[in-house]
């Protein structure tokens, strides 16, 4: 989900979020000008209302025009997306979900993020430190 949440996200959902996301809030107008092909301005609205009833989104009355702001931080919904595919796909498994990424030959890590998941590890295993 874009990286984001529970709710199963469309296509175009996910693109909304990512514009959303991007620019930190945006009218209806914005919105519709950034999705490639573009509905039109009713169904963006209708689609942005359908974010807010889903509450990814929440809505501030600026002047004669609406705002739309994620409700929360695009790294927690990323990390809740991530808990949720661990959990369906890996049964839990953490392990299983970074060998599943590792594993996939397009990953190249450079050594400041070997040096960070290793700390990350460190402080995830019995006994280690927890930030």
């Amino acid at each position: 989900m874009s990286i984001l949440h529970p709710h199963k996200l469309s296509r175009r959902e996910r693109q909304i979020m990512d514009i959303v996301y991007e620019r930190g809030q945006a009218t209806a107008a914005e919105v519709q000008a950034a999705l490639p092909e573009p509905p039109g301005y009713s169904a963006v609205r209708a689609m942005l209302a359908i974010l807010v009833g889903k509450k990814l989104l929440k809505i501030e009355e600026a002047g004669p025009r609406y705002l739309y702001h994620p409700t929360q931080p695009r790294q927690q919904a990323g990390r809740s997306a991530i808990q949720k595919v661990v959990q369906t796909f890996f049964a839990g498994s953490v392990e299983n979900a970074v060998a599943a990424l590792l594993e996939g030959g397009d990953a190249r890590l450079s050594d400041a993020e070997v040096a960070r998941l290793q700390e990350l590890i460190k402080q995830n295993r019995p006994g280690g430190k927890t930030p």
